[in-house]
Parts: structure tokens; C-alpha cells; sequence
């Protein structure tokens, strides 16, 4: 049976203390690596959990707070190998409705904190002399568009155009640069939106989950050990000749 080792290897990942990111901080632990969780819900500036597990307080809006999570990964395990852009949030509206904090706040999250992110993360790599992953967690509404989550969906578009420039761009120095496109994750934040979308839309949430299944050819949404997996596979070895990719875990529901 193949298994991923990664004992020795660091990695950090936004938005790490729950959802997605959990998922994947927890996998990466199992694999034996050492992780970094920068998170605005940490407790405490930083705090080292354990041996292998650091976990530090910050914005991915501030860049100032985008150098630390990166030079404070360095100081607790000597590199950076992996990073992994998750952090994420949404609003609900109809287009003619979003207000404008809500569109920037969204666009600050998902978009600009990819940018602050992946540039400090990026030159720690190159400083370290190449070779690395910046894996951005993006999302199925990167390639499509859906009611309700227009300055979502810009943002994760703008998050799949900023993956494929820096994977070209970094592509000489062996710094790898994919994106993961979720489907329909079961996380707060989904249940969350259901409840929202119902009041917009006129219907109950459990409608809505209903629709949502019925949508995935593969008959489920997704857990997020589903998307854990596919960040495991592209920081493995098996993913070495992809570069500037945008994956979906969706269950069949997005093709493209």
C-alpha cells in the first residue's frame, strides 16, 4: 500500500482551526509533517500545541500578519514546504442587493489574503532555494456562476486567474501552484448559507440540501476529508508534473 510520508516537512495553512482547513491540518499531521495553523479564531498570538503543531492568531488581510505566519513557521520548524491558502468566507445576496462591505469583505478574504499569503509564502520559498507547494483552496464557483453569491464567486475566480500567474511565473524555481475547487462541502459555513439562502430564495434549508444532493451525480456532498485527500495528493511526490491546475472535488458536479 502507497503511503505519503512528510516527516520533516512544514506546513501552514490559513483558516486551519475548522472546516476544510481542519481537515487538512489534521491529515497533514497524520502524514508525520510539522503545521502551522494561522487562523483570526487562535487564542493566543501563538501557541505551540504540541511538537509538531503551532498555532498563531492573524488576518490574511494584513500583510504585516501574512509575514509573521510565514517567518514564524521558519522560527518553529527551520522551513516552509508546504502552504495552503483556505481561509474563506461568503455573504448572501442577489446581485442588485450586495452591499458594498460586503463585497469588499469577501474579495479581502478570499481574494487579497491569497495574494498577501502566497507572495510571503512564495519568497520564503525562493529565499530557501526553490521547490515547494502553494496549494489555494478556490471553490466549483470559480468556474461557475450561482444565485445568491456574486462576490463569491468573483473571488474565487480572481483566487483560479492568481494561481495560474504565479504558477508560471515560479514554475523555474520548482514552486509548484495549484488551486482545489470544491463542490458542496458539509462545513458551518455551508449550513450556514443554506439557512440564509432559504430566506432569499423563499424556501426552507432542508430544501435546499435537498437541491444541493441532487445536484452531485455521485449522490452526496462532499466531507471535508474529501478535499483533505486531493491537498494531500498535490504536496505528495505523485503531483510532481502539476503545475498551474484547478481541480474539482465536486462529486461530478462541475466538469470543466
Amino acid at each position: 500500500m502507497l503511503s505519503i510520508d512528510f516527516t520533516g516537512k512544514t506546513l501552514v495553512v490559513t483558516g486551519g482551526l475548522t472546516g476544510i482547513g481542519k481537515g487538512i491540518a489534521d491529515l497533514f499531521l497524520e502524514a508525520g509533517a510539522n503545521v502551522v495553523i494561522g487562523d483570526i479564531a487562535c487564542k493566543a498570538e501563538l501557541e505551540r500545541v504540541h511538537e509538531r503543531l503551532v498555532q498563531i492568531r492573524m488576518d490574511v488581510t494584513v500583510s504585516g500578519d501574512a509575514a509573521r505566519l510565514i517567518d514564524c513557521a521558519v522560527e518553529a520548524f527551520g522551513r516552509l514546504d508546504f502552504l495552503v491558502n483556505n481561509s474563506g468566507t461568503s455573504t448572501m445576496d442577489f446581485a442588485v442587493d450586495i452591499k458594498e462591505e460586503d463585497w469588499d469583505k469577501v474579495m479581502d478574504i478570499n481574494a487579497k489574503g491569497v495574494y498577501l499569503v502566497s507572495q510571503a509564502g512564495a519568497r520564503q520559498m525562493l529565499r530557501q532555494g526553490g521547490g515547494g507547494r502553494i496549494i489555494n483552496i478556490a471553490s466549483q464557483a470559480g468556474k461557475n456562476g450561482y444565485r445568491c453569491m456574486g462576490n463569491y464567486v468573483a473571488s474565487k475566480h480572481a483566487v483560479l486567474g492568481f494561481t495560474k500567474v504565479m504558477a508560471l511565473e515560479l514554475a523555474k524555481e520548482q514552486i509548484l501552484v495549484n488551486a482545489v475547487c470544491p463542490g458542496i462541502v458539509e462545513t458551518d459555513m455551508k449550513r450556514r448559507e443554506r439557512v440564509e439562502g432559504a430566506v432569499l430564495r423563499g424556501m426552507e434549508p432542508e430544501d435546499i440540501l435537498a437541491e444541493d444532493r441532487s445536484q452531485v451525480p455521485l449522490g452526496r456532498t462532499a466531507e471535508v476529508e474529501d478535499v483533505a485527500n486531493v491537498v494531500l495528493f498535490l504536496a505528495s511526490p505523485l503531483s510532481a508534473y502539476m503545475t498551474g491546475q484547478a481541480i474539482n472535488v465536486t462529486g461530478g458536479m462541475t466538469m470543466n
